[in-house]
C-alpha cells in the first residue's frame, strides 16, 4: 500500500544532521576518536542525502508516494 513520504521534511532533517555533525567534527579536532567517529557519521549522512536529494531537487520533494516497504 502506497503512503505519503514527506521528502522535504526528511531532506531538511538530513541537512540539519549534517550541519550538527560538521560542527561536532570541527570542535573535536583535538580528540582523535571523536573526529574519526564523526567522519563516519558524516559518511552515513551523505548516503541519506543521496537517497533523497534527487527527488527533492527534481521537484518531487513535497510528498512522494512510497511503496510501503523498506529498502
Amino acid at each position: 500500500m502506497a503512503r505519503e513520504i514527506p521528502l522535504q521534511e526528511i531532506h531538511s532533517k538530513v541537512q540539519a544532521l549534517k550541519r550538527e555533525a560538521e560542527g561536532l567534527m570541527a570542535v573535536g579536532e583535538a580528540f582523535p576518536a571523536l573526529y574519526r567517529n564523526t567522519a563516519r557519521i558524516i559518511a552515513s549522512i551523505k548516503m541519506l542525502e543521496l537517497n533523497t536529494s534527487d527527488l527533492v531537487d527534481s521537484g518531487q520533494g513535497q510528498d512522494h508516494k512510497g511503496e510501503g516497504g523498506h529498502t
